[in-house]
């Protein structure tokens, strides 16, 4: 389950190589899970404005890429998958406390369905080094938000009978704004955390 050592941040700070096998996945799921409750914390920050569109405002795009860059695209994928699944079940880690089956069918279906995928090219993207500079880190970022749009609009046009017009002015550009400022502190955060990890046996060494 474990990415390659050194390639992914948690990799950087929890590296696998002096664990034992069952440490080593043991620290895993703990990280996969763990994640998938950042993404229902993420959840509980929705912001309903239903003269402007059904769908909530919420942290969740943020979520979705910080797990991915960070854990790297397998972990990422599963801790998203671990998130629907607990939804799948009832438990309330959805926008405004919701769960259950009738929410991932339901007219937000298609983002939720979007976000194991969009965690796992960001995190594929990421293990490559992109997340190291801010540009690129913006860069790997961008086609997980436009997954997300890829999957989640047409998917509300089908549910509430939409034309892609419609759709996309219900659906996606509300949230333009939002997002992209929401990329872009994703996008500052990982390389800032990559620095301070450079930086940090330096001080020591000074110390």
């Amino acid at each position: 389950m474990a990415s390659v050592s050194g390639t992914t941040l948690v990799d950087r700070l929890l590296p696998a190589r002096s664990l034992s096998r069952s440490t080593a996945l043991l620290r895993d799921g703990i990280l996969v899970l763990g994640f998938s409750a950042l993404m229902a914390l993420c959840a509980r920050f929705s912001i309903y404005i239903p003269w402007i569109t059904p769908v909530p405002i919420t942290l969740q795009t943020l979520g979705v890429l910080l797990t991915g860059a960070v854990l790297g695209s397998r972990r990422g994928a599963l801790a998203l998958l671990a998130y629907l699944a607990e939804g799948a079940i009832g438990l309330p880690v959805f926008a405004g406390g919701a769960g259950g089956v009738a929410v991932l069918l339901g007219y937000t279906g298609g983002y939720l369905w979007s976000y194991p995928l969009a965690a796992w090219v960001t995190g594929w993207l990421c293990e490559r080094g992109l997340d190291r500079r801010y540009v690129t880190a913006a860069l790997a970022m961008l086609p997980g938000s436009l997954i997300i749009y890829a999957v989640g609009v047409p998917w509300l046009a089908v549910v509430l009978h939409l034309g892609l017009g419609q759709a996309l002015l219900l659906g996606m550009v509300p949230f333009l704004v939002g997002d992209t400022l929401k990329l872009l502190l994703a996008a500052a955060l990982l390389p800032s955390a990559w620095l301070l990890l450079r930086l940090g046996p330096q001080h020591s060494s000074q110390e």
